[in-house]
Parts: structure tokens; sequence; C-alpha cells
């Protein structure tokens, strides 16, 4: 009896110790999927901006630009202004004698002592003007030259100049290249010299003064900042 109990009771323990044993995995099962991270980005999140897309960016910049430079022109126009250059003030044949005129002076300069009253900038060229524009109203850009740089000071004139430093750093330019401008009412200049435009009535009028002479006058009727 003893003998039949025994294999039997080891039969069940064996078959108990079978059934609560974990299966072995499947080889050919597939994996299970890692959780997605929290942070970072997902599948179907936009990152960047696309080529086409700045390029497109670019294009509507573009467009409104010239949207705004044609409405400004437009506007300009219907004030009854007509935008000049600097060389609209030349006239014909300026150029060629204003070459002369600096060829002497390069020669003349060779004579003159270093620190010598001569050794100075001196103002070169005419005061020929163009008469086409005289008594008109212009728009032209141009730097300002101050005759006070007290910050605080309201202004009634000014002068013109077609390149920074011109008065200042640098030699004053022609008399035909110089613009004396008149304000009937002063206002504040506080960035001093400054790119701007200026609007009003140009005269061909000689006006001296202690930094430059010049060949023609406006009497101001607007004054905005220069926009490159």
């Amino acid at each position: 009896m003893k003998q039949l109990i025994l294999p039997a009771l080891l039969g069940a323990l064996a078959l108990s110790s079978a059934c609560n044993k974990a299966p072995a995995p499947d080889a050919t099962a597939p994996a299970a999927a890692a959780p997605a991270e929290a942070a970072g980005p997902q599948v179907g999140d936009k990152i960047g901006t696309s080529d086409a897309e700045k390029a497109a960016a670019k294009e509507a910049s573009i467009a409104a630009a010239a949207a705004e430079a044609l409405r400004k022109e437009e506007e300009i126009k219907a004030r009854g202004v007509t935008v000049i250059g600097w060389e609209d003030l030349m006239p014909e044949g300026e150029e060629e004698r204003l070459q002369e005129m600096y060829a002497a002076q390069m020669a003349a300069m060779y004579s003159i002592a270093e620190g010598s009253a001569g050794d100075a900038p001196v103002q070169i060229g005419s005061f020929n003007t163009v008469d086409a524009y005289d008594g008109k109203s212009v728009r032209i850009p141009g730097y300002t030259v101050p005759f006070s740089y007290d910050a605080k000071a309201e202004i009634s004139e000014f002068l013109l100049v077609p390149y920074y430093g011109a008065c200042i750093h640098a030699p004053p330019p022609p008399p035909n290249q110089t613009l004396f401008i008149r304000i009937a009412d002063p206002i504040p200049l506080k960035d001093l010299p400054q790119a701007v435009w200026v609007e009003g009535t140009l005269h061909a009028q000689r006006q001296d003064s202690d930094l430059a002479d010049a060949a023609y006058i406006i009497d101001m009727s607007l004054l905005e900042k220069y926009q490159y």
C-alpha cells in the first residue's frame, strides 16, 4: 500500500509544480511596444518652418513693402511734390568743371606747409544752379548739418548735404551741392547729424554761413527720417 501511495504522491507533486511554473516566452511572438515618452515631439507635430513657407513669407513681406512704397509715392504726388536727386542740382557740364577745380586744388596743396593758415578744408565748386526747380515744391534726401549741437535746442535753419560728415569731418560739398534749409516754426533735432527727407520750396538763391556756402535755399514744409 505504501508502495502505491508514494509514486502517486510524487506524481501529484510533479504535476502541481508544472502547473504553477510560468510558461517560457515565445521567441516568435512580437515584442510589446515601449511606452511613449511624455516629453519631446510626437507623431504629427509640426517642427520648424519649411522652405516653401519661408519663401511665401518673404514674398509677402516684399509685396507689402512695394505696396507701401507705391502708396507713399502716390501720396507725394498728390501733394504736388517732385522727388529730386543731388545730380539734378548740377548744371550741364558742372561735373567736368568741378573735376578741374579739384585737380587745381591738389596741385596747389603741394606748396602749402602742413599746419599753416592755408592748410584748411576749402569749399570747392561754383554757385551755378539749375533753374528748372526754382520755386518748385521738391523732396530730396540728405544728411543734416546743424549750426548748433545742443540737443535741447530748437532750430530754425540747418544745412543739408549729400554725404555723411560733410562740413564737419570732411570739406564742404560744392555750393550747388549744399542746401540751406529754413524752417518757419523751429523744431527739435536731437539726433545730429541724421539721414532725412526734406520737403519744401526750392530757391536758386545763394546763402553764406560759417560752415559752408549754399547755392540753394529750401523753405522746409516737411521733415521725415530716411528709411534705408
